[in-house]
C-alpha cells in the first residue's frame, strides 16, 4: 500500500494587506496518507440490475486500513452507474419504471446511437443515475445516514463490468 507525505495544516494566523485583503496563513507539519485501490467485477444475468454493493466496500475500508477518509467508487463502463439510496425493492421497481419512460430501451430504431450497437437506452440511463459515488470514512466505516447504502446499476448486462474502489486517508 504506497503511503505519500503530505502538508496537513495544523496552526493558521489572519492576515490583512493594505487593501483589505484577508488571507489566512498556515503553519504545517507532516502526516501519511495511504492509498488503497481494488476493482470489483460483475456480470449479471439480467440486462438490468441493482446490486447493493456496500459490504463489498466496507469489505475494502477494511482491508485497506484506514480510518479516516475518503472512498471512490465507480462504474468503469459507460452503461453502468454507482449511486447512493435505499435498499428497497419497491424503490428500485420505480427506479426501472421512471428509467425507462426517460430512456425506453425500445424501439432500438428510436436511437442514433443504435446502429451496431442496441444500447443507446443504457448510455443514457447511466447518464441520469450517475457514474460515482464519493463518501466519507469515519472510524473505518461508511459515513452514512440511516437507510444510504450503495448500489452498482446495470443498464446493458450480460457481460464482465468492473467498479473501481479508491481510498485515500490515514
Amino acid at each position: 500500500m504506497p503511503v505519500a507525505a503530505v502538508r496537513a495544516q495544523t496552526r493558521q494566523k489572519d492576515l490583512c494587506d493594505a487593501d483589505g485583503i484577508r488571507a489566512i496563513q498556515m503553519d504545517s507539519e507532516e502526516m501519511h496518507v495511504k492509498s488503497y485501490r481494488k476493482v470489483l467485477y460483475f456480470n449479471t444475468p439480467t440486462r438490468r440490475a441493482y446490486i447493493n454493493i456496500t459490504p463489498q466496500v466496507q469489505q475494502c475500508i477494511d482491508e485497506s486500513g484506514i480510518k479516516d477518509g475518503l472512498v471512490l467508487v465507480n462504474a468503469m463502463n459507460i452503461t453502468a452507474s454507482v449511486f447512493v439510496n435505499d435498499d428497497e425493492p419497491g424503490l428500485h421497481h420505480d427506479f426501472e419504471v421512471w428509467l425507462e419512460k426517460l430512456a425506453p430501451e425500445k424501439p432500438y430504431s428510436q436511437y442514433e446511437h443504435n446502429g451496431f450497437e442496441d444500447n443507446a437506452d443504457a448510455h443514457l440511463k447511466r447518464q441520469i443515475m450517475g457514474r460515482e459515488v464519493v463518501a466519507a470514512i469515519t472510524n473505518g466505516k461508511l459515513d452514512f445516514g440511516t437507510w444510504e447504502q450503495i448500489f452498482y446499476g446495470e443498464f446493458d448486462g450480460k457481460r464482465e463490468k468492473r467498479v473501481l474502489v479508491k481510498i485515500i486517508g490515514e
